[in-house]
């Protein structure tokens, strides 16, 4: 009663009310409007601070300052922050962020608070980086002096205290948070004050009463969920002291915390943080709840740091990990010791303490420095990230345990002493950590709702509740948790989740379920909708993070702890691959195919697609996870389905099953399986993985592992049946393949050896052609031979009612192999040598495609292209004379003959190969390349150029490093051994030479694809490769690729086939070789991707789904001198990356198609782009035009002359020799990749022509033009029409504007000679590519200087410059003008090469006012045929040349979108100075056209002959 007559005479003297406004001085990004209501920070996506705004007037007590969040972006991190200042804005030299502001200031930032820059409180109320648009925060200062955060309407409790009666709000606008709106600066409404009043009620409900209320609560503030969060917890921990026999109770418990722990939770003074005392790199902060290691990128040790205090019993020692550095191995050691840290002379490490210590290092703990526990649990605390926290707690009985994110890792140590202190060693990456006092996460979260609920009956009750172990009465639906990823939205009151823009973004879509699993409980879901633009699609898993808490990542495959995740056909553990072939392929999923998970009681996890289960795919699943969908790629829509009816029974273990089952030996129980089908059974070698539900067999580990893979069927054959395998996998790493045979043997009674053949009982096996039984070989030579066999055959084998043993190669019966075998015997598949992967095809229904390697479709960004192209790279940090090109690929000296040092991009991989090919040579010059691997890692040098680095790589000392110079191999400079292989002194142009790291920890040295052998010993593990460009070698490009299968093929390539020689290739007259094969019969194989359909006598093909599976064959061999093309009949824009062709030097008959082209690895020559491959490795760089531009109704061709050499043909011009050595026979193929397109969701090519004429000869038009527009026809296609600008011209390389502007000029038919060779000079100046170079909107130009606007806007495409005028220096003296024209014009003004009156043009002219008897509304230059205008009008911007007036636009019909557009030309060009007089516009224009330029100087007449140069022909499209 006192309280509330207090408050009505604080009332009764208040002002009316203070204006909700804004102070007009703000940031300088900031514009304020809505009468200084709300502010806008302006360049949101280039700038993310400087939008600092304050209050008009100073706050009054208890007024809550409240502003909306309007507009936020994703560009960058960090929200909104808001406090208050001392400082009066009306003198305030603003700072680029609130942080910065000092003398009194207390701002809000995340959920941290801080006081003049520096942090007091962390963890405080609701973090304000993940509000919403369309969210309130307000700030307030109490009667009391008390700084109190609202969000939404609800405060978040007192942030600081002691604060100054004068105070200004602030606001600052940054990161994401783009525009806010004050709302209301007025005092909360009094229901949210009298909330204060349940305390009251609730003091009722703890142990500690009245007292412990009012020590709860000093004030009578608003009681908040975000206080309940805090001060519950801490009440209910109090509580806990009554029971101390209580020794079980833990942050997964549901017991309260033992004797001490309310002194220690209460007494601030008694708060548990660092000791003064510490490591020597140690820095303390933040009242010393924060420790920080000094210098952490040089030394990695001496950063141990210790409690203030020994723990107490049941109390939890938390920590967050703030930051990490990716430098060095290991990181953060957590643990307790009996050392007081007053007494401890601190070690570098706290593992080097030989006494009193236990400590968790990885996933191990260490007793006094020794190892006693290996493996104590999953997680290791190597791979934790920045957010992970990590606890540890003594119980009362003496048992340790330590906590990863809130789970229990159970007892680390049984008897731990009475007195520990908690210890942290931030070592190896591990910087920065920070005590966290609010642990206890989701137990917090159950009380929480607990009491909420007793508040309240409607209060609470949405929130989920977190217990493991949930009433079974309650409809505990499963549900999406409304903390989802950043691009995705839950509805349908929480069971469908969808990414509203799908097609905008491919990522940020995770969801997670609002509550644990229970065991044995399906989470599955239906996917409602898909999108064709991107790769990859849903994933399903779990994981132990509650999504209350989690700060989602964009994938869920990034997090790299506690989550296990099903993606594409693999699944993954914390980010890290265990299966590479499990079950049905995610990516393949249609819209209305389901997909589930379960962890079942045994700890085991299983996935479900469209209801069939695939078997287990990880064991020891810790219980309470939560269920995880990622919306990724292509899927765009799920919903939960909650009506389990459709869905088959769980499959259960076989009674033998689970003590057969082990971490150690992954294996799947299919279920109980029916006496019909036959499957894998579930017991097999060490080294053999079975998923698919028993269908499929793998070699896990097949380059390391040749044997251990016996798999064996699930019951014995019966008569005359066939068990039948496909091979779907191989390697060529080993000899010998796969065996397979029968035994007698039951499975459970056999003990599997390493090969089946070491079996010497009742076994009958073919091992090559050699049929044994009982290990002993009874016939050599049968009928087929194993060893021989290739990705897709199939092996079946059947016991004949008489005893017989058959086996049958692609279903033909080899005959009897042997006879007398007993009636019941089981198959057997032994995975050896260079088989891999198997799956049962006749006796389980239909080959499962998704499970073939070659259409594993991998997780990738928006598609640009079906291969990454060359997969290494050369380190942007390199020598100072070193200029690198082509995205990395290749390397060039600029200068002197040192300082040429360059690093692969990546460590190398164990037997990689890395391989350059020399360049250029500079003889004048003395000395070679030098090449080796390096301990030394790019990213510790400092940035380009690195002028620091050593001069030449034999004086490169910073870490060891291993090098061949000449012959000699060299450690650090220092001999090792001299006359090693061919000497480096020795390479030319043309040449080879590569290194690799090999697993006997080796290196060599490889010249033209030739191992020079062991070159030194004893490698590091995690080295680069170097080459130091040194004397004679200028300059080297990469030819070496991690893309290929296998790391040993990374040769010269070679003829793929041996048994057609060079003579009898020469023996056969050129001239009759076109007659070989008749044009008629070219035609497309039956044989083709999974996506083409064929038509028009197979002559026509088209892609009917999808991007890919498009590739086609033709079924005839291509004769030499015979010119094979093809037609794109229709592209469709939406798609980026198009058709590729090339041939391969097989029969294609049994080719398994690959989903790409780039996929082809044996004896395939693949044109892409402009780039030509060989098995998928890049030979040739910028050849010919870029495939992917070409427009609708281009005809390519190929075409092998006598000399064995390839030509690409382009509207029938050759492009010159692509590659050389084609064996005979070829077949041409093409892949429908991307773009190319004939009607929606078609795409097409139509073989037009097979007899076109041999090299040299005349070509014939050979594409029909009968039903294309005049618009459309394009004279003489060549190289120049289909190119695009390289990465460094356009780096935008996607750009629509450009290419929309070089079909326009690709219809003007102008000569390609009047255009430059040199692409790089071609630039666009659409927003996107202007912003992405970064270009200043004005230059200077010439002798003297004088500015230029650049042509934003337009399009540039470079003409050729005479040599005259080049060698005058024209582009350097001359300045720099435009001049607009019209379309008619340009053909007669690129003839003369100067400006010149204009031409009628072929195009119709369509202005807005239609004036002249041309169309044009005053009689210029460009627009009087039979008028010569003496002058020539320019102008230093684009906005005056670029009027209508002057440059007419014309309609024109897109030949790719069949959309009509406007057109406007124009020429860039140089002027001599002194040549042309400046003067006001002569069109009388009053307002100015260009800021830079007054309206007097914007226009320069010229009437000197020769005073203008063209530059460039400018085009803009409307």
């Amino acid at each position: 009663m006192l309280l509330s007559q207090s408050l009505a005479v604080v009332n009764t003297g208040r002002p009316l009310k203070m204006a909700a406004e804004l102070h007009p001085r703000s940031g300088k990004l900031i514009g304020l409007s809505n009468s200084n209501r709300t502010a806008r920070r302006n360049q949101p996506v280039q700038e993310f601070n400087h939008g600092l705004v304050l209050s008009k007037e100073p706050l009054r007590d208890r007024d809550v300052f409240t502003v909306r969040i309007d507009k936020k972006v994703n560009s960058w991190s960090g929200s909104i922050e808001i406090g208050v200042t001392a400082l009066d804005p009306a003198a305030l030299d603003f700072p680029s962020s609130a942080t910065g502001l000092k003398g009194g200031s207390w701002i809000v930032s995340g959920c941290s608070v801080l006081r003049d820059g520096r942090s007091v409180l962390e963890e405080y109320g609701r973090d304000l980086d993940q509000l919403a648009e369309g969210d309130r925060v307000g700030i307030q200062r109490s009667s009391r002096g008390e700084l109190h955060l609202w969000v939404n309407g609800q405060d978040c409790g007192a942030a600081a205290s002691g604060l100054p009666p004068k105070l200004w709000a602030v606001v600052d606008l940054y990161g994401k948070c783009t525009q806010v709106t004050v709302v209301s600066c007025e005092p909360p409404p009094p229901s949210a004050e009298r909330e204060s009043e349940t305390l009251e009620t609730i003091s009722g409900h703890f142990p500690g009463g009245p007292a412990l209320t009012a020590l709860l609560f000093p004030s009578l503030s608003v009681l908040t969920e975000h206080q309940l969060f805090d001060v519950f917890n801490n009440a209910i921990v109090a509580g806990g002291n009554g029971d101390s026999g209580n020794s079980n109770s833990s942050p997964g418990g549901n017991g309260g915390v033992g004797p001490g722990a309310l002194t220690g939770a209460m007494t601030t003074n008694d708060a548990l943080l660092f000791h003064e005392k510490c490591g020597t790199l140690i820095k303390l902060s933040n009242n010393n709840k924060t420790a920080e290691r000094r210098r952490p990128l040089d030394e990695f040790n001496n950063g141990v740091v210790m409690t203030n205090r020994p723990l107490r019993h049941n109390e939890m020692f938390e920590i967050r990990i703030d930051k990490l550095v990716d430098k060095w191995s290991g990181s953060i050691e957590i643990g307790v010791t009996t050392h007081n840290p007053n007494n401890l002379d601190y070690p570098a490490t706290m593992t080097n303490l030989r006494s009193g210590t236990i400590m968790m290092s990885g996933c191990g703990i260490l007793t006094n420095g020794k190892g006693t526990r290996r493996e104590y649990c999953e997680f290791s605390l190597d791979e934790l990230q920045e957010g992970d926290h990590i606890g540890l707690m003594r119980k009362a009985s003496g048992a340790l345990h330590f906590y990863i994110n809130g789970i229990d890792q159970g007892v680390a140590a049984a008897q731990t002493p009475n007195v520990v202190y908690g210890v942290v060693d931030l070592y190896g990456m591990a910087v920065k950590v920070t005590i966290v006092h609010n642990h206890n996460h989701s137990d917090r979260l159950r009380r929480n709702n607990a009491i909420m609920r007793a508040l309240s009956p409607d209060v609470g009750r949405p929130r989920p509740t977190l217990s493991v172990t949930p009433d079974a009465e309650l409809p505990d639906r499963l549900l999406f948790h409304p903390n989802c990823g950043q691009k995705a939205a839950i509805i349908s009151d929480g069971r469908t989740a969808l990414r509203p823009h799908a097609t905008d973004d491919f990522n940020h879509g995770v969801v997670l379920s609002s509550r644990p699993l229970r065991s044995n409980e399906v989470f599955q879901v239906r996917i409602d909708k898909m999108v064709d633009k991107w790769a990859g699609s849903i994933e399903i898993g779990v994981t132990t993070h509650n999504p209350a808490y989690l700060q989602l990542p964009s994938t869920m495959t990034n997090l790299r702890s506690g989550t296990w995740m099903m993606t594409g056909n693999g699944v993954m553990h914390n980010g890290t691959t265990i299966l590479d072939e499990y079950g049905h392929n995610l990516d393949r999923l249609k819209a209305g195919d389901t997909v589930g998970v379960v962890r079942k009681e045994d700890g085991s996890l299983h996935f479900f697609v469209n209801g069939v289960a695939q078997g287990p795919a990880a064991w020891n699943v810790p219980p309470s996870v939560y269920a995880v969908v990622d919306l990724y790629g292509q899927a765009a829509q799920a919903t939960i389905m909650d009506d389990m009816v459709d869905l088959p029974p769980l499959p259960e273990d076989s009674s033998e099953g689970p003590t057969a089952m082990s971490p150690g030996s992954p294996c799947s129980v299919g279920g109980a399986t029916t006496t019909s089908d036959l499957r894998f059974h579930h017991l097999h070698g060490t080294n053999a993985v079975i998923t698919n539900g028993g269908r499929t067999a793998l070699r896990q580990n097949c380059r390391s592992e040749f044997n251990d893979a016996i798999v064996i069927s699930n019951r014995c054959l019966r008569d005359g049946e066939l068990f039948e395998i496909v091979i779907q996998k191989m390697v060529d790493r080993w000899s010998g393949s796969i065996e397979a045979g029968v035994t007698a043997i039951r499975p459970e009674e056999l003990e599997f050896p390493n090969t089946m053949t070491d079996i010497d009982y009742d076994t009958w096996m073919l091992s090559g052609t050699a049929i044994m039984q009982d290990g002993n070989t009874m016939r050599n030579n049968y009928g087929c031979d194993l060893d021989s066999l290739t990705t897709g055959s199939r092996i079946g084998m059947m016991r004949s009612a008489s005893g017989d043993l058959h086996y049958y190669i692609n279903g033909v019966d080899q005959g009897v192999a042997c006879s007398g075998l007993p009636p019941e015997v089981y198959a057997v598949i032994d995975l050896y040598g260079q088989c891999v992967q198997v799956s049962i095809t006749s006796s389980s229904g239909p080959l499962d495609n998704s499970l073939c390697t070659s259409n594993v479709t991998e997780k990738s960004f928006p598609i640009h292209s079906p291969v990454a192209g060359v997969a290494h790279r050369l380190h942007s940090k390199h020598g100072k004379n070193v200029v690198l090109l082509g995205e990395g690929c290749q390397a060039v000296r600029v200068g002197g003959y040192a300082h040429g040092i360059v690093f692969s991009a990546k460590e190398l991989k164990t037997d990689e190969l890395f391989e350059v090919r020399i360049d250029e040579v500079d003889e004048q010059w003395c000395g070679s390349l030098h090449i080796g691997l390096t301990t030394l890692a790019p990213l510790e040098l400092p940035s380009c150029p690195l002028s620091g680095l050593s001069p030449s790589l034999p004086q490169l000392r910073t870490k060891v490093t291993w090098l061949l110079c000449g012959s000699e191999v060299r450690r650090n400079g220092v001999l090792q051994r001299q006359n090693y292989g061919c000497s480096l002194d020795r390479l030319m142009v043309g040449n080879r030479v590569g290194v690799k790291r090999c697993n006997d920890d080796t290196m060599h040295i490889f010249i033209d694809g030739e191992d020079m052998g062991p070159a030194a010993t004893a490698v590091a593990k995690n080295v680069y490769a170097v080459l130091d460009l040194y004397g004679r070698i200028t300059a080297v490009s990469i030819v070496s690729s991690s893309l290929t299968e296998d790391v040993e093929s990374v040769k010269a390539p070679s003829l793929s086939s041996d048994s057609c020689s060079e003579g009898e290739e020469d023996s056969t007259p050129a001239e009759s070789e076109p007659c070989v094969l008749l044009p008629t019969v070219m035609a497309f194989l039956e044989n083709h991707g999974k996506n083409i359909q064929l038509s028009n006598q197979n002559l026509t093909a088209a892609r009917v789904s999808s991007y890919n599976q498009g590739l086609l064959v033709t079924a005839q061999p291509l004769a030499r001198q015979q010119l094979f093309q093809v037609r794109i009949d229709r592209l469709n824009p939406s798609w980026t990356s198009s058709l590729s062709l090339g041939v391969i030097g097989h029969s294609p008959d049994r080719l398994n198609f690959p989903s790409t082209a780039c996929c082809l690895k044996r004896s395939a020559w693949l044109l892409q782009r402009d780039s030509v491959f060989h098995n998928s490795l890049k030979i040739c760089e910028n050849y010919g035009p870029n495939l992917d531009t070409c427009p609708e109704g281009t005809a390519l061709g190929l075409l092998v002359d006598a000399n064995s050499c390839l030509h690409l043909y382009v509207n029938g011009m050759d492009q010159g020799v692509a590659a050389q050595d084609i064996p005979s026979p070829c077949y041409p193929f093409i892949d429908l990749y991307g773009q190319c397109e004939q009607c929606v969701d078609c795409e097409a090519v139509t073989i037009v022509t097979n007899n076109v004429p041999a090299v040299g000869g005349e070509s014939g038009e050979t594409r029909c033009q009968g039903d294309m527009e005049k618009a459309d026809m394009v004279d003489g296609i060549k190289e120049s029409v289909c190119w695009t600008p390289p990465p460094e011209a356009n780096p935008n390389k996607t750009c629509e504007y450009q290419a929309l502007c070089s079909r326009f000029k690709d219809m003007l038919t102008l000569p390609d000679g009047y255009f430059s060779e040199d692409a790089k000079y071609n630039l666009c100046y659409c927003e996107s590519c202007h912003k992405l170079r970064g270009d200043e909107a004005y230059y200077k130009r010439g002798e003297p200087p004088r500015d230029y606007a650049l042509p934003f806007g337009w399009c540039r495409f470079a003409l050729r410059m005479k040599s005259h005028c080049e060698v005058s220096n024209a582009l350097k003296k001359w300045h720099i003008a435009y001049h607009g024209t019209s379309v008619g014009a340009l053909r007669r003004t690129l003839d003369h090469s100067q400006l010149l009156p204009g031409m009628s043009s072929i195009f119709s002219v369509s202005p807005a006012k239609v004036e002249g008897p041309n169309g044009y509304s005053e009689p210029e230059e460009n627009s009087a045929p039979g008028r010569e205008v003496p002058r020539v009008r320019l102008s230093p911007t684009m906005r005056y040349s670029g009027l209508e007036i002057f440059a007419p636009k014309v309609q024109f019909r897109d030949p790719r979108s069949h959309r009509c557009h406007q057109a406007q030309v124009g020429f860039q060009v140089c002027v001599r100075p002194g040549s042309y007089k400046v003067g006001p516009p002569t069109l009388g224009h009053s307002e100015p056209l260009d800021p830079r330029f007054s309206n007097s100087e914007i226009e320069w007449i010229t009437k000197e002959q020769g005073g203008t140069l063209l530059y460039g022909l400018l085009v803009r499209i409307e």
